[in-house]
């Protein structure tokens, strides 16, 4: 294996941890209307998430960073391309922040109202851009000769792009509800785990949909096998969820977020960005990686810097790996 191709599977790994792991607490936020019916039921799903969203998202830091520093074209041509819908994620992530941090600030009903529609909408919009960026990396973009968007800010917006973002939704929404089942005691996990149930089968069809048009267009026969195994570990997920296994349910939705990436980074490889001008414009992991040289550094303070990492984010998932509910929660003051 070359080290552009390695550099290709760390990028794919990184935004891999990112789906999965801002998957569900974007969920959570989403969900925060829905499930939490009082400030205490709200303020049990915030705290859910509360010691681990910011280092959730340090992942698509590190996705995009990796992406810059081993494939700079590949970053130029995508994130240039698709710029103002990634402005507008940005925004919704600087907002969603702010709010998980302002809403118990004040002690007013209207005060915590505004900081909760804040995460809402903060919840809803990073997945759709998201799934837009990626699916539009599968996709591709109308690139010229020297990898510039030929066309409008929005030509990364079409149909089926939409589709992607949508699936990335959908998917939050349920990898969502089977957290909070995972984490909650009494009624409030008792009706997660029913509206997981309920939601599952709609809220993966559109996954299942964009990776079906990605195997078609560009798939090879290998991420066949990928897809289908989605589609299993979404049903092994729903009949866990049916059989009060919540912890279950968790692993099979992240096998299904799995194989959703092996499928469209496996269909993508060796282009990163394919031209839908002309195919001899699209931009391949060989064109777009920097040095030899540079990349073995990289590979260096990877292999030593990774593993810290992890270990601090796996010893923090340790620590408040217990079940809360709303006898845990304090009177506010």
């Amino acid at each position: 294996m070359t080290l552009e191709t390695l550099w290709f599977a760390i990028v794919a790994l990184f935004w891999l941890g990112y789906l999965f792991l801002e998957g569900f607490d974007f969920g959570v936020g989403m969900l925060l209307p829905v499930l939490g019916k009082t400030n205490t039921e709200r303020r049990v799903l915030v705290n859910t998430i509360g010691p681990v969203w910011d280092g959730n998202e340090v992942w698509l830091i590190v996705a995009a960073g990796a992406t810059f520093a081993a494939f700079p074209g590949w970053y130029a041509s995508l994130f240039s391309g698709a710029y103002l819908p990634l402005l507008i994620v940005l925004i919704a992530l600087i907002g969603r922040g702010v709010a998980f941090e302002y809403r118990g600030k004040v002690d007013s009903e209207r005060w915590r109202r505004v900081w909760d529609r804040v995460i809402i909408i903060g919840s809803w919009v990073p997945p759709l851009g998201v799934g837009l960026l990626l699916a539009t990396t599968v996709l591709g973009l109308p690139l010229d000769a020297q990898g510039n968007r030929v066309g409008s800010p929005f030509e990364s917006v079409r149909w089926d792009t939409l589709l992607g973002a949508v699936a990335i939704v959908g998917f939050s929404l349920v990898h969502g509800a089977a957290f909070l089942a995972l984490k909650t005691t009494g009624d409030l996990r008792e009706r997660a785990r029913t509206l997981a149930l309920r939601i599952l089968p709609v809220g993966l069809l559109p996954l299942v949909a964009f990776l079906v048009v990605v195997q078609v267009r560009e798939g090879k026969l290998w991420t066949l096998i990928s897809l289908v195994i989605v589609v299993l570990a979404a049903a092994v997920a729903w009949l866990r969820l049916h059989a009060d296994r919540d912890g279950q349910a968790f692993a099979a939705l992240a096998v299904v977020i799995t194989g959703a990436a092996v499928t469209f980074f496996g269909a993508l490889y060796p282009n990163v960005l394919p031209s839908t001008l002309d195919p001899t414009h699209s931009l391949t992991v060989m064109n777009t990686a920097v040095s030899h040289y540079t990349l073995t550094v990289m590979t260096w303070v990877g292999a030593f810097g990774a593993p810290a990492v992890l270990i601090y984010q796996g010893w923090t998932y340790w620590v408040f790996r217990k079940r809360i509910g709303v006898q845990h929660i304090p009177a506010a003051h």
